[in-house]
């Protein structure tokens, strides 16, 4: 039998629309699925914009208006690749009615908001994911698997950084196009909503659930002018830099720290798990590799070592190349989507989903709240 279409309907056409795209085109030349995503619709504002974005893509049709996307009865899953302070209406507006709904990180502006989008789908009973793809790199997956297979024993330490430094200058605006991430009315916050929420969804599928956290937070650059109008400044209300403890309800301890002013860091993001049997680092600046420390071995050969995790029996790698050859960022989406689809086919829904990434949300408002007050704050 064929493969049942899925026919999409993505809002959204800059980065995130660019990797959902690919991965859309690419997933069942190389995965075996029982289903087939369509590029039916794109979506965005501006018509010049998105229609030159379905024409290089190869997307069917465009929309200016999200509503009406959703309306077609010829669209079966909205995705939404747009700013943060578009995802809780539109995803609502999707479940009741009826779609399935991938969106991207952050879930929401906050936790009201995500508590209300999670509500939706759940009620609606549509299938959701959102696309945390780091989880989808396979040497975390790789680190995943070693830690439940009690390869690390009991937890400890958790150990986590996102460094970059594209903000540093001054004159760099806020708002629009691409600098959205900036504007704390578009985005909800700064680096704890786009950065750390991967830092701590891998922390929380890693090893459970974040128990309390104490934060502090910085702006370094108080005020900036606007991308639309550069003779306009506005405060700047993001964080730039974010860095807080946590207790994990396992017992273990963790320290995460984020920034956009880190010279010379363009996208580090590392965690480093201790435990009683043997230790877990990653760098997804080098992303192919996950180092390993087992402290069971010979002490005569006791040391970190690097696995090269491009074997057909490391996680998704059977599904590319031959052992040695590495993939790359574009690929964690097309593993993301292939977990997606292979849920839909066998009813085991693909993870993290709206509930999942609501627990996230939980984590980075208490984180916030934390950074304003002093005060520890435990996760509501």
């Amino acid at each position: 039998m064929g493969m049942k279409k899925l026919n999409v309907g993505l809002i959204g056409y800059g980065f995130m629309g660019r990797a959902h795209s690919n991965a859309y085109l690419k997933v069942n030349r190389f995965f075996d699925l029982g289903y087939q995503p369509v590029l039916k619709a794109a979506c965005a504002r501006k018509a010049d914009k998105i229609q030159a974005f379905a024409d290089n893509w190869g997307w069917e049709s465009v929309e200016t208006d999200w509503r009406r996307l959703i309306e077609r009865k010829d669209i079966d899953v909205i995705d939404i690749g747009s700013p943060n302070d578009t995802h809780r209406e539109i995803a609502i507006a999707a479940a009741e009615a009826g779609k399935m709904v991938l969106c991207e990180k952050p879930l929401a502006m906050n936790a009201v908001e995500g508590r209300e989008m999670t509500e939706a789908v759940e009620k609606a009973g549509v299938a959701n994911m959102v696309w945390f793809n780091y989880r989808r790199v396979p040497a975390i997956s790789l680190a995943k698997q070693l830690i439940d297979e009690g390869r690390i024993g009991r937890v400890f330490h958790y150990r986590a950084k996102y460094l970059q430094d594209w903000t540093i200058s001054p004159d760099l605006p806020q708002g629009g196009a691409g600098l959205w991430r900036l504007d704390i009315d578009v985005a909800g916050s700064g680096v704890t909503g786009d950065l750390l929420a991967h830092s701590i969804d891998t922390a929380i599928w890693l090893i459970g659930g974040v128990d309390k956290v104490s934060a502090m937070t910085e702006t370094f650059i108080k005020e900036r002018p606007l991308q639309d109008d550069p003779s306009k400044r506005k405060p700047v209300g993001i964080d730039d830099a974010c860095a807080f403890l946590a207790r994990f309800k396992n017992g273990a301890l963790a320290t995460f720290e984020s920034t956009r002013y880190a010279r010379g860091r363009k996208n580090q993001n590392t965690f480093e798990v201790n435990g009683e049997r043997g230790s877990i680092y990653f760098d997804l600046e080098d992303a192919h590799q996950l180092q390993y420390y087992n402290h069971s071995d010979d002490s005569h050969v006791h040391g970190w070592r690097t696995i090269l995790v491009t074997d057909s029996d490391h996680p998704y790698m059977k599904h590319w190349w031959v052992p040695g050859c590495v993939i790359g960022y574009e690929h964690t989406f097309i593993n993301a989507l292939a977990d997606f689809l292979k849920g839909l086919e066998t009813g085991e829904p693909a993870r993290p989903n709206f509930r999942d990434a609501l627990e996230t949300q939980c984590v980075c408002d208490a984180v916030l709240h934390s950074a304003r007050t002093g005060a520890w704050e435990s996760i509501a």
